[in-house]
């Protein structure tokens, strides 16, 4: 139905909101705490904060689903824990508002992934949005020296990882609870950061207290609230759809950066930013005008 729609696409919009002001968090953040240890307390606090959600009636899992939540939610975990970080530690040697746009190439990335898991054909549209992020993400981040900055790399790897997992995600949140889903990767997002700042930071308690106000934020806003609504989202919005909106928080991000970090870009990053932010609108709307059925993640509504 319509209305469901367009909710979707309203709760897809607040998402994309509270990510693009992640990365400012997530900046101011790391003056206190190590990446590997500020993703780690943030996902703690992200599962803590949907436990209570888990004993709602209307969450309760459904028996036909109970068996194959736990290994789905493991995978979800694993490709996230992979993105989030490669875009934390990216984040340390970047600024929020480029990290926001580079971040924002896996909405290109959907559909050429959907090219080889699908054999599907790639419309125009999709090569010619490529084109303009890939020229775009030139001008933003390779510098008249050809060199490219450490922070930038890790970040659009930690992109290729975002769009499995809006990939992936399409594909669950039709078969599992919004809630349930979203709990069990937060947990193998905290366990497996929090393990690996055990062996490469050090964890002061009054270095976390200082960075508690990111970490609020970044644990039950952009954890535990987004990603709940990012599932519940994508069940009446088909993958590239979502992926359309989500790319807006490149743009918040970069306002974020601007009004609350004072960062500021050159010309030619803004020239980058603008090509990109074209890039991903037109590979989006393109396919999705042209062949809704064709996104990776699409299910028919019966």
């Amino acid at each position: 139905m319509k209305s469901t729609a367009l909710k979707s696409d309203f709760i897809l919009l607040v998402v994309a909101a509270i990510w693009g002001l992640a990365f400012v968090a997530q900046r101011i953040g790391m003056d206190h705490v190590g990446p590997f240890t500020f993703n780690g307390v943030r996902f703690v606090l992200g599962g803590l904060s949907l436990v209570p959600f888990v004993f709602f009636p209307r969450n309760r899992i459904k028996d036909q689903n109970a068996g194959g939540l736990l290994p789905s939610g493991i995978i979800s975990g694993l490709i996230l824990f992979c993105g989030i970080s490669l875009q934390q530690v990216g984040l340390v040697y970047t600024t929020a508002g480029k990290a926001g746009f580079i971040t924002g190439l896996y909405v290109v990335m959907v559909p050429l992934i959907g090219l080889f898991i699908k054999n599907s054909r790639t419309s125009p549209g999709t090569w010619t949005g490529a084109v303009l992020a890939g020229i775009g993400m030139y001008f933003l981040s390779v510098t008249k020296d050809m060199d490219m900055a450490f922070g930038d790399l890790l970040v659009f790897f930690s992109a290729v990882c975002f769009a499995f997992h809006l990939i992936i995600i399409g594909r669950l949140s039709q078969r599992f609870d919004t809630v349930g889903l979203s709990l069990v990767q937060c947990c193998v997002c905290a366990a497996l950061s929090l393990v690996t700042a055990l062996f490469s930071e050090t964890l002061v308690l009054s270095d976390i207290l200082d960075a508690a106000l990111p970490l609020l934020y970044g644990g039950v806003l952009s954890v535990g609230v987004a990603y709940s609504l990012q599932i519940y989202g994508q069940k009446n919005s088909p993958t590239s759809h979502a992926a359309i909106i989500l790319c807006l928080e490149s743009v918040v991000a970069a306002l974020g950066g601007w009004i609350i970090l004072d960062e500021m870009l050159s010309h030619r990053g803004i020239l980058g930013c603008i090509l990109m932010l074209a890039g991903m609108l037109i590979s989006q709307l393109y396919s999705t005008k042209r062949d809704p059925k064709a996104d990776p993640g699409f299910k028919e509504t019966p």
